[in-house]
């Protein structure tokens, strides 16, 4: 049983556990409360949170999540006394001191970060709330201790906060002095697509989907059937995917967020897309196995069953508790989902996957399937002054107006534009480079060095102090040219062409794929110089060595493709 006590004014949630005792504070911020132009600070405040804390024998760590921060540790008693008073020391004595150091701490930490294959599926909130997730901490460098400050007294508060311990009691001498304001909502979601379901061409070879159910035990149940489907026939029937998974995750705000996803090798991408878009279309249509339900909900009462159960849900509990989403006992769980049905499982399912969005692998569409196009540009182009694109620019134009930037260009009729008035940050390198960036994630960069006129002046005064952020020099080589720039990409802030992709790579992984191309290179153009003499009879006529040139340059490109497309 969850026992539901108070400590110092803070809600908190006791269970029993044969195991450690391990305990955890749990605030009502994340993410998806942060602005772009201050993304990262809630993960930076976390930081800071917990250095004074130092090294300790107990194990403990701090999380930022899209809607709840977390400080959790096991340990003994003592442990947790200690830990837990002084995080709440640490967060009314922010250690600002420290600020220079801890964002560096950030910027590595996220410049080695591997990337989910999944995370541009958030994009299409916008630059805003449940979308920023997709986003780099880009606001590091403009957070200021006040800003931080602000942050802690507004939302890191007794009322905005939730204790969990698994053990036998609360210890004596535990004190949570926080100051006291009132319960923060989670945020509203928003969302830039036009209609529904949709698709957009992802970066990877794999396909994905995540769809925004009723936050309840059918949906969870439908995530675990989907699973079984996926897996049953891209893996275990087909053999075309490794991965075929799904991940139910509450989202704070009365609904969840189901994700499904299915890798491929780059022979299967075809027809891994294919498969799953059937088995979409099988549980849209109501064929849902009794049996599949039945073994999800199996699973799910048994992991119930266990005797450390309440103590294992303590932090769901508490988000629960956090979001205002009720605290059931383990028996009403069992209960609700042994009433769950194949037709509850349909009728769910058909809801989700009319609200659906699609990740296709990179280069395939999903209109054929009855999925609409994702919008990656505007359907409007501000008025101003145009300025031509140079070198491999030409026939694009930047336009700057007094509402606004747009870039058009005369090769197509897409349109990339950010109103200033839904402008939500704008990123500004010294060099004069800009990127503005809209609330739909919209972005439109102003590079001196390609638009002909085009200077930062231009965009400075429209733009609002609050939304600037500025970003170290770049490495010249980073700085486009007309010589090295290519023709526009999806002109959401996640895209970007060849050049730009390969500049976001580990330099290792630069370092591999130029390797490789070099080898191809050399090797290709020794066989088409050997070929070229053989034909003219500048060099006598061998066939063997004709071939086996040309086979080795072949499997050196195969090896670039592939070396590309691990790394993107």
């Amino acid at each position: 049983m969850i026992r539901q006590l108070d400590v110092d004014g803070v809600p908190a949630l006791l269970a029993a556990t044969s195991g450690p005792t391990h305990a955890g504070l749990m605030f009502r911020v994340g993410q998806a409360d942060e602005t772009l132009a201050r993304r990262g600070l809630t993960h930076l405040l976390e930081h800071l949170v917990l250095y004074p804390l130092g090294a300790a024998d107990y194990h403990y760590n701090g999380t930022t999540g899209s809607v709840v921060t977390h400080f959790h540790l096991q340990g003994s008693a003592s442990d947790i006394t200690t830990f837990l008073t002084g995080v709440c020391t640490s967060l009314r004595q922010l250690p600002v001191g420290r600020l220079a150091t801890e964002k560096a701490i950030l910027a590595t930490e996220w410049s080695n970060r591997t990337r989910a294959v999944t995370e541009q599926l958030p994009l299409w909130h916008g630059a805003r709330d449940y979308g920023l997730t997709s986003f780099p901490e880009w606001g590091l460098t403009a957070i200021t201790a006040d800003d931080l400050l602000q942050w802690a007294a507004r939302y890191f508060t007794r009322e905005n906060a939730v204790l969990w311990m698994a053990g036998d009691e609360i210890p004596a001498g535990l004190r949570l002095d926080l100051p006291s304001r009132v319960r923060m909502p989670a945020p509203a979601a928003s969302s830039a697509l036009p209609t529904t379901p949709a698709y957009f061409t992802g970066p990877s070879r794999s396909t994905a989907i995540d769809a925004v159910v009723p936050r309840d035990v059918t949906a969870s149940v439908l995530s675990g059937v989907l699973e079984r489907e996926l897996f049953r026939s891209l893996r275990q029937r087909d053999g075309l995917s490794y991965t075929a998974a799904t991940h139910y995750e509450p989202r704070g705000d009365g609904a969840a967020v189901i994700t499904a996803l299915a890798d491929a090798s780059p022979d299967t991408q075809d027809a891994v897309l294919g498969g799953f878009v059937d088995v979409l279309a099988k549980i849209r249509v109501g064929r849902i196995e009794e049996a599949d339900v039945a073994a999800v909900v199996g699973k799910a009462t048994e992991g119930l069953s266990s005797a450390d159960v309440d103590g294992a849900r303590l932090p769901s509990a508490a988000f629960n508790l956090l979001t205002g989403h009720p605290i059931n006992s383990s028996d009403d769980l069992v209960r609700q989902l042994k009433e769950v049905t194949p037709q509850a499982v349909h009728e769910t399912a058909t809801a989700a996957l009319a609200t659906s969005l699609l990740m296709t692998p990179r280069g395939r569409t999903a209109d054929w399937a009855g999925f609409e196009a994702a919008p990656s540009g505007s359907s409007e182009t501000v008025t101003g002054t145009a300025h031509p694109g140079l070198g491999g620019a030409a026939g694009q134009r930047l336009i700057i107006g007094p509402d606004g930037v747009s870039l058009a260009s005369d090769r197509h009729d897409e349109v990339a534009t950010v109103r200033y008035d839904q402008c939500v940050t704008m990123l500004a390198w010294p060099d004069g480079g800009r990127q503005l960036i809209g609330a739909d994630a919209v972005s439109v960069s102003l590079e001196p060095t390609i638009y002909r006129g085009a200077t930062a002046q231009l965009v400075d005064a429209a733009v609002p102090a609050a939304l600037r952020v500025d970003l170290p020099a770049r490495d010249p080589q980073e700085i486009p040219q007309p010589a090295t720039v290519g023709p526009p990409g999806p002109a959401t802030a996640g895209g970007g062409g060849v050049i730009a992709r390969f500049r976001r790579l580990r330099t290792s992984q630069q370092a591999k794929i130029a390797g490789i191309g070099l080898v191809t290179v050399v090797v290709g153009g020794t066989a088409l110089v050997v070929t070229i003499g053989m034909l003219t009879g500048a060099i006598g006529f061998r066939l063997l060595p004709a071939i086996g040139s040309w086979m080795i340059a072949g499997y050196l490109g195969r090896a670039l493709v592939k070396a590309w497309e691990e790394a993107n």
